[in-house]
């Protein structure tokens, strides 16, 4: 069984990685915990029977004492991943660091480098490497079934009400105080298109923009908080989004008390109860990219706030065939090339398993690979700092060509 220190118990530090320890006791144990707010450090040291000697408000002090666990798991905002990493990795921690790496590439390459200086274990919380979805498209690709794959269009569904919540009203929704959202977000789909064609970024261009969730778009009366608003058909209202969901995601966000009085009175008062179209976000609310790979594969990808559900939908064009995969509906299509119309259709439909977890199942198998090289004392990992840094450089060097409308070639 191995020890762990959580650095940041926020929403994925607490409730997906803390809880995941605590369901799973065989494999590891949460000794110590560093989180600055009292209701969050309080409910991790309740729920893991932290020892008091273990409990921190800062990483200054936790660094001064001796090693305290087998591992790290920094999940503090996208801004504070750097110092508590490299201060980790100088005291003998394997990490498991949330993504973003961070907001600066130099800062990214540090880490990596320092991890690979060190010996220790430096995984990057990529989990749709690990997702049953992900893994089948991997899998047929390498195959060979659709020949050669010659090109990419890959879409995120950001979803209208998570794009309200985490990117117009929550915690990342401006870039100047954390990171822009082809980082934040998509650098899961800059990993993953990364993954899948088995190769590094050549060049890349984008384009987006915050077209719709700003004040020229405010409903004419519409109030500055939902709390007092007189508009009935906004979806976008707080008090339809939070109080439904009470006792999970988003809604445990919002409000320590998970009653809809108390929900209703954190909205009053707090970032998530403004209105969409007054708030200071500056990300953009849909942004298209073109890729260019070095083994000559292109890649577009397109997030967008304009949908109804969160999802992927993907579609491989190889030299033999085609592949057509919706990560909502858990399902993948592979058609075969036909010589002309007469002849019948050659597809082939795989259902995927329904995941257990997070993130379609990812963040369990992310937690499984990591116990498991924590065990075997391996620093290979499938989503490792070295791996994980690409998808960083193709996020930075996206961000570059859409604000200075060029082509970037990635380095």
């Amino acid at each position: 069984m191995k020890t762990v220190a959580i650095i940041g118990a926020g929403q994925r530090g607490q409730d997906i990685y803390a809880n995941f320890i605590k369901n799973h006791s065989e494999m590891g144990k949460v000794v110590a915990v560093v989180e600055p707010n009292d209701f969050r450090r309080e409910t991790l040291v309740r729920e893991h029977n932290i020892p008091q000697e273990n409990i921190f408000t800062n990483w200054d002090d936790f660094f001064k004492r001796e090693k305290l666990a087998d591992l790290a798991i920094i999940s503090t905002l996208d801004r504070l991943h750097y110092e508590p990493t490299m201060k980790a990795l100088d005291k003998g921690y394997n990490i498991l660091l949330e993504k973003p790496m961070s907001i600066n590439k130099e800062e990214c390459v540090d880490m990596v480098k320092k991890a690979e200086d060190k010996g220790l274990l430096l995984m990057v919380c990529h989990v749709l490497r690990y997702t049953p979805f992900f893994t089948k498209l991997k899998e047929i690709i390498d195959s060979g079934e659709i020949g050669k794959v010659v090109n990419i269009q890959h879409n995120e569904n950001v979803g209208a009400f998570h794009m309200a919540h985490s990117f117009v009203r929550g915690n990342w929704r401006n870039s100047d105080e954390t990171s822009p959202i082809i980082l934040q977000k998509s650098c899961h789909d800059m990993d993953i298109l990364s993954w899948l064609v088995d190769d590094e970024c050549e060049s890349i261009s984008s384009f987006g923009e915050l077209s719709f969730f700003n004040n020229d778009n405010k409903p004419e009366g519409a109030a500055d908080r939902c709390v007092s608003c007189k508009v009935e058909d906004c979806v976008f209202d707080a008090r339809k989004i939070y109080p439904p969901m009470k006792g999970g995601w988003p809604s445990t966000v919002v409000s320590e008390v998970q009653t809809e009085e108390g929900i209703l009175n954190a909205i009053s008062e707090n970032e998530y109860g403004r209105c969409v179209f007054n708030c200071d976000n500056n990300v953009c609310d849909h942004q298209s990219t073109i890729i260019k790979f070095k083994n000559g594969i292109t890649a577009t990808f397109s997030l967008s706030a304009f949908t109804d559900e969160i999802s992927r939908t993907i579609k491989i064009m190889g030299t033999k065939g085609e592949i057509r995969g919706h990560e909502g509906k858990r399902e993948i299509e592979v058609i075969k090339f036909r010589s002309n119309v007469k002849q019948d259709k050659d597809i082939t439909i795989h259902k995927i398993e329904i995941p257990v977890g997070g993130h379609s199942g990812g963040d369990n198998g992310l937690m499984n690979e990591l116990f498991r090289l924590l065990e075997n004392k391996s620093v290979e990992s499938l989503s490792s700092g070295s791996k994980s840094l690409q998808s960083h450089l193709m996020a930075f060097g996206a961000e570059e060509a859409r604000k200075n409308n060029i082509v970037v070639q990635v380095k």
